[in-house]
């Protein structure tokens, strides 16, 4: 079996959760370096530059929303935060803050495995000359600005279609409501979470095949949204 090529870091103070990662990661062909605090964390991300970083918020010398602040001073790869603590603050905090995604304790394995590569193949396979993003039947071309369902032209506005683009281009990773309603309405939309579900919904009804069961964007319940 051809060996992955991706290195994985772990950043936790729990000896079997670390554990538990190695082994499900180790059995999926990734190479992985381990450490138990923060400032070992940010010592073999230096060194090493891992594909990506798996982070636990709790470390016992600094919190783990620190080091991620710290790491995305110039650490550009996937940090995927893995935590006990589940509330709509941390999460929205931590992805604020340049995380990737965001799984709660415990996890099913197997849904990590899937974010992880779908957060790998990301950073690792979109050129800057990116232009069109297909997925399942899905076409958007992102100089021509038009979008496509198999092959047919779908007819979006101006505010669907750059959210929609917004969405693409972070393909895998959680967006707040905040920062959408940043990057698209402005600093003054942020709290207006009830007008981007109103878009978000006309959007899946046009995209989507079963909009009420969508497989395009994901709703992550209390933080945003996710593009697969």
């Amino acid at each position: 079996m051809e060996t992955n090529k991706a290195q994985i870091l772990i950043i936790d103070d729990e000896p079997q959760i670390r554990k538990l990662l190695n082994i499900n990661l180790e059995s999926n062909d990734y190479r992985v370096i381990q450490a138990s605090n923060a400032k070992e964390g940010l010592a073999l991300a230096a060194s090493h530059l891992p594909d990506a970083i798996l982070l636990d918020i709790g470390l016992p010398d600094k919190s783990g929303h620190e080091l991620l602040k710290e790491l995305r001073s110039w650490y550009n790869r996937p940090i995927i935060i893995l935590s006990v603590i589940d509330n709509e603050e941390d999460i929205v905090k931590a992805l604020d803050n340049g995380a990737t995604d965001y799984l709660t304790k415990p996890f099913r394995t197997g849904e990590l495995l899937a974010r992880l590569r779908s957060a790998i193949r990301r950073s690792q396979n979109i050129e800057p000359n990116e232009v069109v993003i297909s997925t399942n039947g899905l076409e958007i071309d992102l100089v021509a600005r038009t979008v496509k369902k198999q092959g047919a032209i779908i007819r979006l506005t101006s505010t669907e279609y750059n959210l929609l683009a917004l969405f693409a281009k972070n393909e895998g990773k959680v967006l707040t409501h905040q920062y959408i309603l940043k990057e698209i309405w402005g600093y003054g939309y942020q709290t207006e979470t009830q007008y981007l579900r109103v878009f978000v919904g006309t959007l899946r009804k046009k995209i989507e095949d079963h909009p009420n069961h969508p497989e395009h964007i994901i709703t992550e319940s209390g933080v945003g949204y996710r593009f697969q």
